[in-house]
């Protein structure tokens, strides 16, 4: 029995008419009754009764026709699966993410993206610290990873950002410097205003670059902050500052995070605090799938950045210094 034979089978199975199956195959009538008599001879048993107009299928039909369908089918999924593995699309892929940077709208938009041009890839999400995610591919346990902050930039791996945006100061929604204009938002807040107050930041050997990127602001505004608490994910600081313990800096994005109790304010007078969003991946990477991740996150990274990122602003120390290194992958 040939695969021809079974297509051969269910086209007049279901047209239930010999002439029309024979349209549909692109055959003539007769070459076509004469492969479904010789399928009938191999599995010993008539498959259609034939009518005066057309045929139906016998109760042995009814039953090769179910299990025809599903071994086409079959055929058919591994079809598609060889020609996409041929492409380098079939597989699985790890990504590390970190917890705000899950979070930004712009990176559910690409993982939405390969995810649908990707279909036989399957995404193994991996949350953690940046810290964490980069010995995490050091070791090899993901294949890239977004990030925010670099925390150290080993020479086997390439810092590629993405996007940058300021921060902004989340405050119990009744504290003092919470104060909303006509227009419904509220007012920017100096930096140095938060002189004395409880201040929460995600741990320094977690996101070395965004802490110390906060303390040194705070220096250069003239006083020392006073961190009350440190915590693994900036979530959690939200949490905390929803609750009154103290107020935090986060990323813009993290606006979007709808929690009660909670105002976000702009911050005057601190052009360094901004949140990088910082793709990761090891140099040389040669893997169709990861490249091709890669690569799309390099095109939507670019709708990420507002216009006012061409202008001239003092770069962070969790940018490294801005350089971007796009060309340090080949195709395989």
């Amino acid at each position: 029995m040939e695969l021809r034979h079974l297509r051969y089978f269910l086209a007049v199975a279901e047209e239930r008419h010999i002439t029309r199956a024979a349209a549909r195959l692109g055959l003539q009538q007769p070459p076509l009754s004469q492969q479904i008599h010789a399928l009938e001879k191999e599995l010993g048993t008539k498959l259609f009764t034939r009518l005066p107009r057309g045929v139906e299928l016998t109760p042995a039909g009814e039953g090769f026709l179910e299990e025809a369908r599903a071994l086409l089918s079959g055929v058919e999924r591994a079809t598609v699966r060889a020609r996409t593995a041929a492409l380098g699309q079939h597989g699985r892929i790890a990504i590390g993410l970190t917890t705000s940077a899950s979070l930004h709208p712009g990176v559910t938009r690409m993982l939405r993206a390969y995810a649908e041009s990707h279909a036989a890839v399957a995404l193994d999400l991996h949350a953690g610290s940046a810290a964490g995610l980069t010995e995490a591919l050091l070791r090899g346990d993901v294949q890239a990873a977004i990030i925010r902050a670099a925390v150290a930039r080993p020479a086997d791996l390439v810092f590629t950002e993405l996007a940058r945006e300021d921060m902004l100061l989340a405050l119990p929604a009744d504290h003092h410097l919470v104060k909303p204009t006509a227009s419904g938002e509220n007012a920017p807040v100096p930096l140095r205003a938060l002189a004395g107050e409880r201040v929460i930041l995600v741990r320094r050997h977690a996101a070395p670059g965004m802490y110390a990127n906060v303390v040194d602001a705070c220096h250069k505004a003239g006083f020392e902050p006073l961190v009350i608490a440190e915590v693994e994910q900036m979530l959690i600081s939200i949490n905390l500052v929803a609750a009154g313990v103290g107020i935090s800096l986060v990323p813009a994005s993290l606006r979007e995070v709808r929690q009660d109790g909670i105002a976000y304010c702009p911050i005057l007078d601190a052009p360094s605090l901004i949140a990088p969003l910082t793709l990761v991946y090891r140099r040389g990477e040669a893997r169709s799938m990861v490249i091709d991740f890669i690569e799309l996150s390099a095109r939507e990274g670019k709708a990420l950045r507002p216009p006012r990122a061409t202008t001239a602003r003092t770069p962070s120390s969790e940018a490294g210094g801005g350089s971007r290194e796009n060309n340090c992958v080949k195709k395989g």
